[in-house]
């Protein structure tokens, strides 16, 4: 997985300050290795900055990104970039960044990528950069439930328009955002300064980073039940709900049998697979001294991989959940019913 070319989706609800960014990065030469694909170039107005034109509706940028736009089919589109990548057509990007509309799901992207039988061979899902502006950020994740879920599917949350709105938002603002989803990285776009790297980089499958992107995942500020297989007392509904978007973690004190959690994930997944909006998990697995990680959206669970070591002594399972319209009851005693079932948990 981490020889595939990533692909990181861009998105935010209109007049977030998406095209405004994705500007930004295009003209960084951090961004030279990259490809876009974006609905029209007039969005950007890339006229001026227009180095050359290959064939078709692909520019090559004076940073060395390449940009083109997406006619149709978003499959058709990453085909035909590749194709011309592999033909020497156009320069050897290693990233692709796709953006979406403001009103778009980004489950379709992941879903292009993860499931197409040609693409998945040449790219990866990588992160989700969702950026939502500081003046009408609040009222739209209260009105608008395309921006709720484009937050909650989120790695990276970019904070913008901080120049023009009243600073006295930003906290309010972001207290909202993490009800919704506490395990996304916050970055605030300064107007002077973009880190790219910081942007775009550090995923699981990314070697170089992925210890680090765990780590974010486990210091997020959600509520966490901890629990044996000999529990059964029923525990409160976590406080940090939004509009039944509900982020939680269960902590898990025993190893478990990598193949009954793995089937129990994939029935819970089959029965609420589209109110599971994130999974993630570092997961104490029998006979593996390293801790096994899985991340997915929604149906599309992404290959399981292995940290190097542990980030801490307690070796406790860790799963945290964002889901919609579904009570953490529910998943925390299916699990529980269905781990003390096949009796494959062992006490360390």
């Amino acid at each position: 997985m981490s020889e595939r070319i990533p692909v990181n989706v861009l998105t935010g609800f209109l007049g977030s300050g998406k095209t405004s960014l994705l500007n930004r990065l295009l003209r960084d030469p951090l961004f030279s290795n990259c490809a876009v694909l974006i609905n029209e170039f007039g969005d950007i107005g890339i006229d001026h900055h227009l180095v050359g034109a290959i064939e078709g509706d692909v520019v090559l940028l004076p940073s060395g990104c390449i940009c083109c736009t997406i006619r149709g089919d978003l499959s058709a589109a990453m085909r035909d970039l590749y194709d011309r990548r592999d033909r020497g057509e156009v320069p050897a990007f290693t990233r692709l960044v796709v953006e979406t509309t403001g009103l778009a799901d980004p489950t379709l992207v992941l879903s292009t990528v993860k499931y197409d039988r040609v693409l998945q061979h040449h790219f990866r899902i990588g992160t989700v950069i969702t950026t939502v502006d500081l003046l009408n950020g609040q009222l739209n994740l209260e009105r608008f439930p395309e921006c709720q879920k484009q937050v909650a599917l989120a790695d990276r949350l970019v904070i913008t328009k901080l120049d023009i709105a009243d600073s006295t938002l930003l906290p309010v603002l972001c207290e909202k955002l993490a009800q919704v989803n506490p395990s996304a990285t916050f970055l605030f776009l300064d107007p002077l300064s973009l880190d790219a790297v910081e942007l775009m980089g550090g995923d699981v499958f990314d070697l170089s980073s992925k210890s680090e992107e765990v780590g974010r995942w486990l210091e997020a500020p959600v509520q966490r039940h901890y629990f044996s297989l000999a529990e059964t007392q029923e525990q409160a509904q976590p406080a940090n709900a939004h509009r039944g978007i509900l982020a939680f973690a269960l902590d898990l004190t025993e190893s478990i049998d990598w193949t009954v959690f793995s089937v129990w994930l994939s029935l819970l997944l089959e029965a609420h697979g589209e109110r599971v909006l994130r999974v993630k998990g570092l997961l104490n697995v029998e006979g593996s001294d390293t801790p096994v990680v899985i991340h997915g959206v929604q149906q599309m669970m992404h290959p399981p991989s292995h940290l190097e070591r542990w980030p801490d002594d307690s070796r406790h399972s860790k799963l945290i959940f964002i889901v919609k319209d579904l009570a953490h009851g529910v998943v925390e005693k299916s699990l529980r019913a269905f781990l003390n079932e096949y009796s494959l948990v062992h006490v360390r």
